[in-house]
């Protein structure tokens, strides 16, 4: 058979078409379909991308979380340390307050002896003091020198160091010295000052232990509460407070009291 060349020639290029143009390459799925290469690679890129975005959005959240953590630290440390401040000026305002009233008895004090002396008053008596209290005035010269000396360490000289041992002296001298209340609250509190808080506690206990009838008594009190909060000894603290609110409850200190009552609740 005679095969026209025309169809030779078309059988040729189909028959290159064929060799040229492999059938395309198929996967089967577990569900029995088939998927092309290309559109699983597709699927595979975009999980991977997706993965890829929400590995960031964690670790950008984990960031802020840690930013904030330390962000909050700072503020509590902040706190922390504003609040020791605040609990410090209380402590100096109470000191400062507790030295006036102290300059102020004094003055009464020494007010009273000269009145008591241009009217001739009785050595031992009981001399009226501006405020309306008693303030006992020793007869002895020496004795009032002393107590003097001493005080106008503080008041006049501020050598405070000094009037250490001149109260300490005056106190062997002069035992049983109606000063001798007002001698032990200075030493407590000039020891009070340096930090000398056992030897202190001592020196305001002896005021409240020994004079009862002492006006200084209360003030005495309030600096037993005192050294018993720097001592963390809260209970302590507290039942000195509360003492000194019950028997002087009318004093300046007793109002300081309150707050430190209402402060270590």
């Amino acid at each position: 058979m005679i095969v026209k060349k025309p169809l030779l020639i078309a059988m040729s290029l189909v028959s290159v078409g064929v060799w040229a143009n492999p059938a395309p390459v198929t996967e089967i799925s577990k569900s029995g379909r088939t998927t092309s290469t290309s559109a699983t690679a597709a699927a595979v890129g975009t999980v991977e991308q997706r993965l890829a975005t929400l590995e960031r959005v964690v670790e950008a959240r984990a960031e802020g979380q840690v930013r904030m953590q330390q962000q909050l630290q700072i503020l509590l440390d902040e706190v922390s340390d504003l609040r020791g401040v605040t609990e410090t000026h209380s402590y100096r305002l109470d000191e400062i307050i507790q030295r006036q009233r102290d300059i102020y008895q004094e003055i009464e004090r020494r007010v009273s002896a000269v009145q008591g002396g241009a009217s001739n008053a009785a050595p031992s008596s009981a001399t009226p003091a501006t405020s309306g209290s008693a303030v006992m005035v020793s007869g002895n010269v020496s004795e009032n020198d002393a107590y003097d000396r001493a005080v106008n360490m503080v008041l006049k000289d501020r050598r405070y160091d000094a009037a250490i041992p001149e109260f300490e002296n005056f106190l062997r001298t002069y035992p049983n010295s109606v000063y001798a209340p007002n001698a032990h609250y200075w030493l407590g509190q000039l020891l009070f000052n340096n930090g000398e808080l056992a030897k202190a506690k001592t020196e305001f206990e002896r005021v409240v232990k020994n004079f009862a009838e002492s006006s200084k008594v209360a003030d005495a009190l309030l600096k037993l509460g005192q050294i018993a909060e720097r001592n963390n000894d809260k209970a302590t603290a507290l039942g000195h407070y509360r003492t000194l609110v019950s028997a002087h409850g009318s004093s300046t200190a007793a109002k300081l009291a309150k707050e430190r009552l209402e402060a270590l609740k």
